[in-house]
């Protein structure tokens, strides 16, 4: 199942994540449902979207309550979850969800920026402490941390550490932590800033340096066959966008994904982007 959670409560640059649901949806009637490299099509699955949760603005810690408990409602149910962000911080919340069902759950980030700050401008919950927040629900050694690029001294420090992976190089680390992960239910997010600003250019901190979109989705299609339980894709920001360049390529990214994960038999095909079927 698909949901939304259209928040940025604690972007430190630029805001305006919250509008990227809405539009990953409509620049999802421009892609096709076929998807050539996997050769399947989101005709032959199941994808329920249940729209946007309606969040609570200004109020961080009950806005991830309520995220938290929409995602644990879809795990329940044993289905998998898709949910579109919204920053970062909202991954933390649905990891926790799927934690609750999957105890030995692994994540996978891809991410321009590490993300591991014990607290920024003293806020214990940031899209700059989610994934040291998140260590704290799985384990550090559960977090594989691919196209780091950004980051303080103490950080990366930290994640070479305390990481199960701490790679800058997609095609390197995805060939290790495949290696590592095995069967383990895996989340995987996805912070749009991982591909070069040039590429990307809407999102709310861009990061010179990153991958181009093929080499991400090669990266991605190295996934198959992994249990893939949750994936996101966050940090996308309509407001900055060239156009429709980076929710188009946020759209193809929840395709791929949506294929590479299935459907469980409780799914039942819905709308999504107001078309029939994602994509055109």
């Amino acid at each position: 199942m698909l949901v939304g959670a259209p928040f940025d409560g604690t972007t430190s640059f630029l805001p305006g994540t919250r509008m990227a649901p809405n539009r990953i949806r409509e620049a999802s009637v421009g892609l096709e449902t076929y998807s050539p490299f996997l050769d399947r099509s989101l005709e032959e699955i199941r994808l329920a979207d249940l729209g946007d949760l309606e969040l609570p603005f200004g109020n961080v810690s009950e806005a991830l309550e309520m995220i938290e408990a929409a995602c644990r409602s879809i795990v329940d149910r044993g289905t998998k979850l898709i949910l579109l962000g919204g920053e970062h911080l909202v991954t933390l919340p649905a990891v926790r969800a799927c934690h609750s069902g999957y105890p030995d759950l692994a994540v996978v980030q891809f991410d321009a920026h590490a993300d591991l700050r014990a607290d920024y401008m003293g806020e214990h919950d940031s899209h700059a402490t989610v994934m040291r927040r998140i260590g704290e629900v799985v384990g550090s050694d559960s977090i594989f941390q691919l196209g780091i690029r950004s980051g303080t001294r103490e950080e990366f420090a930290y994640g070479r550490a305390f990481s199960g992976i701490f790679q800058e190089d997609l095609a390197t680390g995805v060939r290790k932590t495949r290696e590592l992960l095995g069967e383990r239910p895996v989340y995987v997010t996805v912070d749009i800033d991982v591909v070069d600003p040039g590429f990307a250019p809407g999102t709310g901190t861009p990061e010179p340096g990153g991958c181009r979109p093929q080499e991400l989705f090669q990266a991605l299609w190295a996934l198959e066959g992994l249990n893939i339980v949750g994936f996101d894709v966050v940090e996308v920001n309509p407001l900055v966008d060239s156009g429709v360049v980076t929710s188009i390529l946020a759209a193809k990214i929840v395709r791929e994904a949506a294929i590479l994960m299935g459907a469980s038999d409780e799914e039942t095909r819905a709308t999504f982007g107001g078309a029939e079927t994602f994509g055109r």
